[in-house]
């Protein structure tokens, strides 16, 4: 393929700067010896349905979406695969005959961590206690749903944000279990709990902290923060110095980022030691 021929591939987001997904990727296109680039656009959410409708025009054949307009992007979309559509919101797009489509890979990404990470978690998850209702819970819920069927305690600021992703969470399945709680509930929330996982970005590098208790959590609990900068949160740090078992935010990232490399750039890369190596080290080099 010839350079003015090769695809090009996004990340949106606003703010957007803090992305490690132009490193991974273009990580990927180096070392399989791919023409192409992956590059950070920022968009502000008013801007959103025009990126949308002319990133083709541009030279993009997709590309990633992230905070805030994972699910407004999937509103914009002209077809999204069953799990997207599940919770109406994407953050893969691409374009087919001229159409906008879309998937969540955040999903698998999630899961593919968290097995990484602490083995056979699922084998005994009978209780997990979500932080936050955002675009990433809608995600992580459903992957704890969709794996082992957990009672899920839903922490969230927002009552009627709470309330939407129970209401999406429950039409697509009834007989789940999950109820919505203050975050003065926590620590009757976290006791008898088997997983604890933060999917807001509370604890990110210059946002406010995440300040929990966890005394109330079981040894036997394990956390996950998908907040990737810093690597280690001060919840990641906190769960350590109890002795449990913690998964951060750098494995979802770049497992939910395999499948959109796939379908763009057309060949299905690895997570490697190396990568993880690589983005880890520019995270550190960055504070």
């Amino acid at each position: 393929m010839s350079d003015h021929q090769a695809p090009h591939a996004f990340v949106i987001g606003w703010p957007i700067a803090h992305s490690r997904s132009p490193l991974i990727h273009n990580y990927w296109l180096e070392t399989l010896g791919i023409s192409g680039s992956y590059e950070r656009v920022a968009i502000r959410p008013e801007a959103l349905a025009e990126f949308l409708a002319t990133f083709s025009d541009k030279g993009f054949v997709g590309g990633n979406v992230t905070l805030p307009h994972k699910e407004m992007a999937y509103a914009l979309c002209a077809q999204a695969s069953p799990d997207a559509t599940r919770l109406k919101a994407v953050n893969t797009l691409w374009t087919e005959s001229g159409k906008l489509f879309g998937d969540n890979t955040d999903i698998a990404g999630f899961l593919s961590s968290l097995d990484e990470d602490v083995r056979d978690w699922d084998k005994s998850c009978e209780k997990a206690v979500v932080i936050g209702a955002g675009g990433a819970a809608r995600a992580v819920v459903y992957a704890l749903m969709s794996r082992c069927h957990p009672h899920i305690a839903l922490v969230n600021r927002s009552r009627a944000r709470g309330e939407d992703l129970i209401a999406l969470i429950q039409n697509i399945d009834p007989k789940q279990s999950i109820a919505l709680h203050d975050f003065a509930d926590l620590p009757e929330c976290l006791a008898g709990a088997d997983l604890l996982v933060n999917t807001t970005s509370l604890g990110m590098t210059n946002q406010p902290k995440l300040v929990i208790d966890l005394a109330p959590l079981p040894a036997h609990a394990a956390v996950a923060d998908i907040v990737y900068v810093p690597l280690e949160t001060e919840l990641l740090v906190a769960a350590q110095a109890r002795g449990l078992r913690t998964s951060g935010g750098l494995g979802m990232l770049l497992h939910q980022a395999v499948p959109g490399f796939a379908r763009w750039f057309g060949q299905r890369p690895t997570v490697t030691p190396e990568l993880r190596a690589l983005i880890a080290r520019d995270i550190l080099d960055a504070r």
